[in-house]
């Protein structure tokens, strides 16, 4: 920590004691997860120093955008396009929060029965604790949860916020409806920025978010090697820092990072013995530093390959068409790929369900957890179709309800005797 970073944190109006105990919180709790382990690829060095430098380096790069004239655009949620904010030349930083930390700070706002991911964001603001959200011009949520819906109203008494409606059909009706919504954020991203969203610019920016897009599945596809060649706990991480990091650094990164990989899988090297219980996880995303579930999985003998959730593959798992002319057919090509995103605001979803299944099969699951978060009632009601589907198909399930809370002695249990099962 530099005196640089605190000027820096003070300018953006930061609660520099909270701010103090919540890195300082940060600190053990990344040593005992991620720093334990044993036999990390060396590509995971870079990831270790973002964490480690997380509240300085990239924020003081967005600070010096701001200062040469450009805007930072905070999201909450993989359906804001940005490919549309960074063909308007600003920067999409993702602010979900996954820390009991802030909670304390919403909950003398917002109700108790919400959800923690929608409590821990809101409470960085409230409690000046996010240097991200302080150095943004405007915040973009969508419409996907009630909880968010409302929490957007409320958060735009303290930042400037412009909702996107995401419906909650794939119908004609409402694909035109999306569409629309697409066309009308492109005309509030270039009053924002000042910037005409040309069709050159947009190639670039579908290009570029693409190039991620692309190097995360290839470190999924990597996953699917028995013995897989990096821990669940460090691809969660890699997918994490991909929400707020420089893009075409980023990509630069995880690509080398698989480069890495295919050499372990080249020569059988695994972080976990081959042939250990292989868990998909499903359900709702994990913001950083949201790391129990898979902490508690791979420290119990089991190895997690894949996550059928927000941050893992429905943010990645579709391309933008590149070769679409004419900046109505690049947004409509935007539009349709957003639309592929399976969420569990969508009715019906059976697209969603299809994938599970899909994912299972490619990664040659011995099992499934569901999880979900305390109050979120759209995946834990659509958990009972999920939990019937994969009865369907011989596959076992582990369903998690928790919050951000300490409860890891009773999920440890349940984990445990779930892995004991699926290896008798």
């Amino acid at each position: 920590m530099t005196n640089d970073n605190r000027q820096m944190w003070t300018d953006l109006g930061i609660d520099l004691e909270r701010h103090d105990m919540l890195l300082n919180a940060l600190g053990p709790a990344y040593k005992e997860i991620y720093l334990s382990q044993m036999n990390r690829p060396k590509g995971m060095g870079f990831f270790d120093f973002v964490v480690g430098d997380i509240h300085g380096i990239r924020v003081r790069e967005l600070r010096q955008h701001a200062k040469d004239g450009g805007k930072v655009v905070a999201t909450y949620c993989i359906f804001v396009p940005d490919e549309i904010v960074l063909a308007a030349g600003a920067i999409p930083v993702g602010l979900c929060a996954g820390t009991n930390f802030s909670i304390q700070a919403a909950e003398q706002v917002l109700p108790h029965n919400t959800c923690d991911l929608i409590k821990s964001s809101f409470g960085f603001k409230l409690g000046r604790t996010c240097p991200y959200i302080q150095a943004s011009h405007l915040v973009v949520g969508e419409t996907t949860c009630d909880g968010k819906k409302k929490m957007f109203e409320i958060l735009s008494e303290y930042q400037p916020v412009y909702v996107i409606e995401v419906p909650n059909k794939k119908n004609k009706v409402s694909r035109e409806l999306w569409l629309s919504e697409v066309v009308a954020f492109k005309g509030v991203m270039e009053k924002l920025t000042g910037n005409k969203i040309t069709e050159e610019k947009l190639a670039q920016a579908i290009k570029l978010v693409n190039g991620k897009r692309r190097a995360l599945q290839r470190l999924y596809q990597a996953r699917k090697a028995n013995p897989v060649p990096i821990s669940g706990k460090d691809a969660l991480l890699v997918t994490q820092v991909s929400f707020y990091d420089d893009v075409a650094r980023d990509t630069q990164q995880i690509n080398a990072l698989c480069d890495e990989l295919e050499k372990r899988i080249a020569s059988k090297e695994g972080v976990f013995p081959p042939n250990c219980p292989r868990i998909l996880i499903s359900g709702c995303p994990m913001a950083i530093p949201n790391w129990k579930l898979h902490h508690l999985i791979e420290t119990s003998g089991a190895a997690v390959v894949c996550e059928e959730s927000c941050i893992g593959t429905r943010a990645f798992s579709d391309l933008v068409a590149e070769d679409k002319r004419g900046i109505d057919d690049q947004l409509k090509a935007i539009a349709d790929r957003y639309m592929k995103i399976h969420c569990a605001c969508f009715t019906p979803n059976t697209e969603r369900i299809e994938d599970i299944l899909r994912l299972a099969k490619e990664y040659r699951v011995d099992g499934v957890v569901h999880y979900n978060l305390l109050y979120c009632h759209t995946y834990a009601n659509e958990a009972v179709r999920v939990a019937k589907a994969l009865e369907n198909e011989g596959i076992p399930l582990l369903r998690i309800e928790t919050d951000y809370g300490d409860d890891s002695g009773q999920l440890r249990n349940r984990i445990d005797a779930f892995l004991e099962m699926i290896q008798k």
